[in-house]
């Protein structure tokens, strides 16, 4: 704990001209991609079974099974609920929206030879839904928000109020100039200590709530191409060009809990707001061989996706700290000329590695038979192999790159290696499918304070082909358990939220075959 927790703090009071924190690392790893109806039907499972347009997003040796053409539209809407729980009280948020699937064409080289088949496809997907809405409050005795400023200050060993009043203009500058924190009474420029007005009526307890309301996605671009030797061995490959655009507006208030006037603190909010966009490229390689004509191995890798991004940023500081002076406001854009402030750099995400499974069952000489299959997939992913790194676009990168490091000996620090599990099947009455699934996302935190997350999603999906013409309609239940850390602090305790949500998706592909 004393060697975690320092690289992760020096990252968190080291934000005093930067946005990113190691969180935003794990958004873009820790993902349930969509696709079409079918494929989430039986959990995503595709790895190894192929034949579907989503297999350009998973393993791209799939699109060779496809001998003809198809074009599919996938659009779902997605509703969750968020409970909250934080200092023993749980809080509860609501959110509804639509999202686009696996929506593209799959062209086959329309050759009926089991000697080698080829396939080309171009497609859209939405690989990450940040959409969400958080909120969780409690009444806190033992730590308050505006000890981190206290922390940087700290670890600046800064003793002299004006510069702390200029010199840290996203954090402690801030709360100094609304007076959520204030100097000790008797100093003097060099020898100023600095003490928290919220923190010293602890006592009697701070009410704390925290909303976070967020917005975008990736969303992503692929091209594509695979062939196949003899019916038996299928290769692939992506090309991947994912687009990022995410918002987020997160808000922290800590008021006192009592109705006394007198005790130098009424309340203290503390905004962010914050816009990444970008763009990146990724390559994605795939495999799947039959040993025999009802068995298929598959292997696919996804190499790490290269992001180039711009965060956009401001914050402000709001405090009354009962000195006559009423509500005072403070916003980061008064130190850079009233505009918000910019920072590009670079994202590399982890690699993923996939293997699978399937069992085929085809009746080939009656179809009214009933056919189907059973996959599984497992992947690994190495969230801690996320590194940030300096961009030169802006001229900041001798600036940048201690603080880049710092951030990624964090998240080495802070996250680990998960295995993903999926599974899923399908039966088939003639033109009418059947198909159930189930995904399971490992944990990807080190414990520091307790931190654990889990994703599982069960799902269920009819399907209908007939005369080139398809429609499936599948849904998908989500359960996932996951922590919000409104603050960090090194020299004294704090508490964490810890999330549960729960929802359910619905996904409708049509499409038809040319």
């Amino acid at each position: 704990m004393r060697k975690i927790l320092p690289a992760i703090l020096l990252v968190l009071t080291a934000g005093i001209t930067r946005a990113q924190e190691p969180a935003d690392a794990l958004r873009h790893s820790w993902t349930t991609p969509s696709g079409t109806a079918r494929s989430q039907a039986i959990g995503g499972a595709l790895t190894s079974l192929g034949g579907d347009p989503t297999s350009l997003f998973t393993n791209p040796a799939g699109l060779a099974f496809y001998k003809t053409g198809d074009f599919v539209f996938t659009p779902s809407y997605r509703k969750n609920t968020n409970k909250s729980t934080y200092l023993s009280r749980t809080e509860k948020e609501k959110e509804g929206k639509f999202t686009l699937g696996t929506t593209g064409f799959v062209i086959g080289s329309g050759t009926n030879s089991k000697k080698s088949n080829a396939a080309f496809s171009i497609g859209f997907n939405t690989m990450a839904d940040f959409r969400n809405r958080l909120l969780y409050r409690g009444l806190n005795y033992q730590s308050s928000y505006s000890q981190k400023f206290l922390e940087e200050i700290r670890n600046a060993n800064i003793k002299d109020a004006n510069v702390v009043a200029t010199g840290f203009p996203n954090s402690a500058s801030l709360a100094l100039n609304t007076y959520w924190i204030d100097t000790v009474g008797g100093g003097s420029p060099g020898t100023h200590l600095f003490q928290s007005r919220a923190a010293n009526i602890l006592s009697t307890g701070l009410i704390q709530e925290q909303t976070v309301m967020q917005k975008g996605g990736v969303y992503e671009l692929a091209l594509g191409g695979a062939g196949s030797i003899r019916d038996k061995l299928f290769l692939g490959a992506t090309l991947g060009i994912p687009f990022v655009q995410y918002d987020r507006e997160s808000v922290f208030t800590e008021a006192d809990a009592t109705a006394d006037a007198t005790n130098q603190f009424d309340f203290a909010t503390f905004t962010e707001d914050l816009t990444t966009g970008g763009v990146g490229m990724n390559v994605k390689l795939g495999l799947i061989y039959k040993p025999q004509e009802f068995w298929r191995l598959g292997l696919s890798f996804h190499s790490p996706t290269l992001y180039s991004l711009t965060d956009t940023y401001e914050y402000e500081a709001a405090a009354d700290a009962e000195n006559g002076q009423g509500m005072l406001v403070m916003k980061s854009s008064s130190f850079t000329g009233g505009s918000p402030s910019e920072f590009n750099y670079y994202l590399i995400t982890p690699y993923r590695v996939s293997g699978s499974v399937s069992f085929v069952i085809r009746e080939i000489q009656d179809v009214r038979k009933q056919r189907g299959f059973i996959t599984a997939d497992v992947e690994y992913v190495n969230h801690m192999a996320s590194s940030f790194q300096p961009n030169d676009e802006d001229g900041q990168v001798n600036s940048s790159k201690p603080y880049l490091r710092s951030l990624n000996e964090a998240i080495d620090k802070s996250y680990k290696g998960a295995f993903n599990f999926r599974a899923g099947a399908e039966l088939k009455f003639t033109t009418i499918m059947f198909r159930a699934g189930a995904a399971y996302l490992g944990n990807p935190y080190r414990d520091i304070k307790g931190e654990k997350g889990e994703k599982l999603n069960l799902s269920g999906g009819l399907g209908y082909r007939h005369k080139g013409i398809f429609i499936d309609l599948t849904y998908v239940h989500s359960m996932i358990r996951d922590v919000h850390v409104p603050y960090r602090l090194q020299y004294s305790n704090y508490d964490i939220a810890k999330v549960r949500t729960g929802g359910g998706n619905v996904l409708l592909t049509a499409g038809f075959k040319f």
